[in-house]
């Protein structure tokens, strides 16, 4: 393919539903930018801290975000032309605030978002098993433990090592969350006119490299690369996984 038909994306998600292998298998093709949650945290004096900002000076509010959006694109597109944007749905309220702010007088989110980073391919990366998603979340809060790469070591620690402790109310605490959380994207979508593209958490971690391929042809960039890219993380789920999730599949039947 000659070029692109898009010029930047944005995965669409919640968390524990495979977005790290996701954008670190798009990364690893080297064509597609470097995707990341470069708006994760709801403030913009976060914002300018984590893009090396926070001491400039700034005349306005929007001048200060003109300078985050700029570190963003450059930061989440290198030298490939492509942004590349990892969205949580707890995020997005206040990321779209900011947008709004900056780019006024646009008449929907799909604009605002398209004047910031040009046109975007929506993608909305999916765990349907609630159960099991929710269980990978209090496993994660509890150990500590968010990532690991494909060697086993880790990747990403949040907290200091802790012993998982089975705990009902909080999983389902979690379940409740997520597919609220997920119904919050479906309604967004739906409202903006949107058919993003569908990637399953199951599909990714079983074939994530025919999962990588169909994303770049939807992108419009050559998808044969995508299938000699190595998953770069390991699953984390184990047998504790499966007994947590029997546990509460028992508990909750009788």
């Amino acid at each position: 393919m000659s070029k692109p038909r898009f010029r930047s994306y944005v995965i669409c998600t919640t968390p524990r539903s495979g977005s790290t292998l996701l954008c670190a298998l798009i990364d690893a093709t080297g064509k597609a930018g470097h995707p990341d949650s470069h708006f994760h945290d709801p403030s913009l004096d976060r914002w300018l801290q984590e893009y090396g900002l926070g001491g400039e000076r700034f005349a306005s509010r929007e001048d200060a975000l003109r300078a985050v959006f700029a570190c963003a694109r450059e930061r989440g597109a290198g030298d490939t032309g492509i942004f590349g944007l990892r969205m949580q749905r707890a995020s997005f309220a206040h990321f779209i605030e900011q947008a709004e702010r900056l780019y006024p007088g646009r008449s929907c989110d799909v604009e605002r978002i398209e004047a910031a980073f040009g046109p975007t391919l929506f993608v909305h990366l999916r765990r349907d098993d609630k159960l099991a998603q929710a269980v990978s979340r209090v496993m994660a809060e509890q150990t500590g433990l968010w990532h690991r790469k494909a060697d086993g070591s880790e990747l990403e620690r949040l907290a200091p090592a802790r012993a998982p402790r089975y705990d009902r109310a909080a999983i389902a605490r979690h379940m409740a969350e997520l597919t609220a959380l997920d119904a919050e994207w479906e309604r967004w979508f739906a409202r903006e006119g949107l058919a993003p593209l569908r990637v399953r958490y199951d599909a990714l971690a079983d074939a994530p490299q025919a999962t990588l391929a169909h994303f770049m042809d939807a992108l419009g960039l050559d998808p044969g690369p995508a299938r000699r890219v190595q998953p770069p993380t390991a699953r984390l789920a184990g047998p504790e996984n499966r007994e947590w999730i029997a546990r509460f599949i028992a508990q909750t039947a009788a």
